[in-house]
């Protein structure tokens, strides 16, 4: 059964930084590319950054580049996000998700999401 599980959300000041992980199981982890997704309540969940199957290549909404690198080893079946200069927009719960297809901003091409880790930014 395939198993997203994110971890490494926490509260953080503004300018601070974190590292979220998407940690896999259950599935052939190298068949898939990985996207973060965010969400805070009353909003639609918002795409956030992809990576390849590979990690080749790499994605980014224009709200968080330069400032998030998404990354992935597929020998450990690990994502990571690295988020720099937080701000408060930045406060959302974070998802990981698995697609088949290539990387795209499209939620409904994601058919496995895992439970979220909570990212709040703030003084």
């Amino acid at each position: 059964q395939l198993q997203l599980v994110e971890s490494g959300g926490g509260l953080v000041q503004p300018g601070g930084s974190l590292r979220l992980s998407c940690a896999a199981s259950g599935f052939t982890f190298d068949y898939y590319a990985i996207a973060w997704f965010r969400q805070t309540p009353g909003k639609e969940r918002e795409w956030v950054s992809c990576v390849d199957r590979n990690g080749h290549m790499t994605f980014y909404a224009t709200s968080v580049r330069s400032r998030f690198t998404i990354s992935r080893d597929n020998a450990k079946k690990l994502v990571y996000l690295h988020m720099n200069s937080l701000n408060p927009d930045d406060t959302a719960v974070y998802y990981c998700a698995a697609s088949t297809r290539q990387c795209t901003s499209y939620r409904d091409y994601y058919a496995d999401w895992g439970q979220g880790t909570q990212v709040t930014v703030s003084s």
